[in-house]
This record gives structure tokens, sequence and C-alpha cells, in this order.
């Protein structure tokens, strides 16, 4: 499980917004948020500086925990 923490998401849409953009880089991927913590685990077979850039790209800068 790979940990990020994203502070620019804020609602509901954004916490959306974020499994999609990882969503479609790995269909496979599992995604869960924690919107109170601004927290994103993934579960994928991708590098976590991968998934990091898709969130970031996305409009909401993952930083990497651990």
């Amino acid at each position: 499980m790979i940990e990020f923490t994203v502070e620019k998401m804020k609602c509901g849409g954004c916490s959306a917004n974020v499994e999609r953009a990882v969503k479609a880089l790995d269909p496979n991927a599992t995604v869960q948020i924690d919107l109170g913590k601004k927290l994103v685990q993934v579960e994928s077979s991708l590098p976590a500086t991968s998934l990091a850039k898709t969130i970031s790209d996305a409009g909401y800068p993952a930083v990497l925990n651990g």
C-alpha cells in the first residue's frame, strides 16, 4: 500500500477527482481516501512516483508518506 498526503483535497468532489486520476492510470488500482486526514492510499503495481505525478497533474499535489 502506497500512502500520500494530498493537502488540496477538501471535498468529496476533490477525492473523486483523485480517485478517477489514479484509476485512469491503473484501472486495477485500489484507492482508499480519508478526506479528513487528507490521505490517499493506493494499492497498485505502478511506482509511487508515477502515482504521485498523476495525482499532482490532476491539480492535487501529492506527497509520498514514509
